[in-house]
């Protein structure tokens, strides 16, 4: 996801906010420049208002860049802000504790005008202890273009106990997981790319036992984080009927965790077998935000691993560009591997609506908040904070948007679509085109493979469940429980493997006892509430 490049005298601002519909006069009610706070009700100029917008940091900006202060915050306040009198202040985020970082600041009061997170759960916390402005009256008053953009069915994820407290991006894309094995070790050793999990593992043997990475060969490179772990895992769980599946899952986080299904412990059996054979990243327990992994991988030591769907092609860092700039001749193929009973290719599967946002209730600027993610809502502002200036930054092809590969473009985009708050994706209306375009957006050499990778995303994706409303018991216990289950995976697979049984079962016991029971009945009552 990409960002843009600009530095506008005075006369192009104004034809920016202009274009935009940024200039009372010419816009709506959403976009007028100085209504409410920004002026005064007789056209007088009143202070500048600051408005903080979180944003993630995941440490991946350009040289003489910050995620505060770079290329894209300098246009966006030169074209919504200075417009409407309003000074943009970005508070960084550490992505991997992003939900720690944001309780801190919840609690404290000190939390910034917008604030997200993927997790529903937290928003009905926050909800529950009145820490939210109800966004309805704003909505009405002053988003058009959201109502537009997101339609009900996506606001309405953003709804709990009947309010809207929320603003979900829209997920343009479902896909989660792809994974990706160096096709130049499979070469010179003559094997076959593996299609199942059986011979995954027949795979990463060979790759151990002929140390085809040379010295520091990793045959599975693996990370603390759902997307090396899931892909694994979600293979194993055995088919269930609708009411096992809706009682037994668990809602940890923005994703749906199989740790009760049958096949989850098979599952992080198959996962100590590749530990204690030596096949996965000896150190993964201590890599939650994957950057071990990464450079790894950048580096050369790594055969296979699982990624986000299409991460490694063109993004910040460029994981398959640098490998090969580090390692002469190498080359990855995204594959689809790991196998269920039934030969598919499970796994888990976004829903529709992304991050939610929200105004804190402390917010004394939940007006210009609200204009702020309404101006961002429009196609024009989308489009040039996903792929920055025509001719500048991108050509069109069949209406696609083709970036160009340089320099000053992955410098401007780095971080698109963390700027991007109200779509999680490349949205060009049009599902076919939308996947095409993600695979546009990347270098032309890995445009083939990053179009496969974006299809493995997709593959018998398994969508999250929904009850009516949120379930207490997991709102509760959901960061406690998402800690358990990290213990539960690192000690159950580096347990030897005559101790499997004993330390997975007392994780799970552990794990049970922390809230996990009580999840398990109120979804279980909750089920039976929703089939009368």
């Amino acid at each position: 996801m990409k960002k843009k490049t600009l530095k506008r005298g005075a006369a192009s601002v104004l034809a920016a906010a202009t274009a935009f519909g940024l200039l009372a006069g010419c816009s709506t009610k959403g976009e007028q420049a100085g209504a409410g706070a920004a002026s005064g009700g007789d056209g007088a100029s009143k202070a500048q208002l600051t408005l903080k917008v979180e944003v993630f940091d995941r440490g991946n900006s350009p040289a003489g860049m910050t995620v505060t202060k770079n290329l894209v915050t300098k246009w966006v306040q030169e074209t919504f802000g200075n417009p409407n009198n309003i000074k943009l202040e970005y508070i960084p985020v550490p992505r991997a504790q992003e939900v720690d970082k944001l309780n801190v600041l919840m609690a404290s009061g000190d939390a910034p005008d917008i604030v997200f997170t993927y997790d529903p759960n937290l928003v009905y916390k926050y909800v529950q202890q009145g820490g939210l402005m109800d966004l309805g009256k704003l909505i009405d008053a002053w988003g058009a273009n959201l109502k537009s953009y997101l339609g009900k069915d996506t606001l309405d994820y953003g709804k709990f106990d009947g309010v809207q407290y929320a603003i979900p991006a829209k997920r343009v894309y479902l896909g989660k997981y792809s994974s990706m094995i160096r096709q130049d070790w499979l070469d010179k050793l003559g094997l076959p790319v593996p299609r199942t999990t059986q011979e995954v593992y027949n795979t990463l043997k060979a790759f151990k036992e002929k140390n085809a990475g040379g010295s520091g060969t990793i045959p599975l490179g693996l990370s603390l984080a759902p997307a090396s772990i899931e892909p694994i895992i979600w293979p194993f769980i055995k088919k269930t009927s609708d009411e096992e599946r809706y009682t037994l899952m668990q809602l940890l986080g923005s994703g749906d965790r199989p740790t009760l299904m049958p096949g989850h412990k098979e599952g992080v059996q198959f996962l100590n077998k590749l530990y204690n054979e030596g096949l996965i990243s000896p150190d993964f327990a201590l890599d939650k935000d994957k950057k071990k992994l990464q450079q790894d991988v950048m580096t050369g030591k790594v055969g296979m691993y699982a990624e986000d769907a299409g991460q490694s092609y063109g993004t910040a860092p460029d994981i398959i560009g640098v490998l090969q700039k580090n390692i002469q001749g190498a080359k990855v193929t995204p594959i689809d591997p790991y196998t269920n009973e039934e030969g598919k290719h499970s796994k888990p599967a976004y829903q529709p609506a992304g991050m939610y946002i929200m105004i804190p209730k402390t917010s004394k600027n939940g007006e210009a908040a609200m204009k702020y993610l309404n101006w961002m809502a429009q196609k024009d502002v989308l489009n040039r904070l996903t792929n920055g200036e025509e001719g500048k930054n991108y050509t069109l092809q069949d209406g696609i948007p083709i970036l160009k590969d340089e320099d000053a473009t992955k410098n401007l985009l780095y971080n698109a679509g963390d700027m991007r708050l109200v779509s999680n994706g490349l949205d060009l209306g049009d599902k076919d085109k939308n996947l095409k375009a993600m695979a546009l957006a990347v270098p032309e050499a890995f445009r083939k493979d990053a179009a496969a990778a974006y299809q493995n995303g997709l593959a018998d994706g398994i969508p999250p469940l929904r009850f009516e409303k949120p379930i207490q018991s997991e709102v509760k216990y959901g960061k406690v429980l998402q800690d358990k289950y990290d213990e539960l995976i690192v000690k159950s697979t580096m347990a030897k493997p005559a101790d499997f049984d004993k330390v997975y079962d007392a994780a799970l016991k552990d794990y049970l006892s922390s809230g996990g029971e009580e999840i398990k009945k109120e979804r279980t009552k909750a089920y039976k509430a929703m089939k009368k």
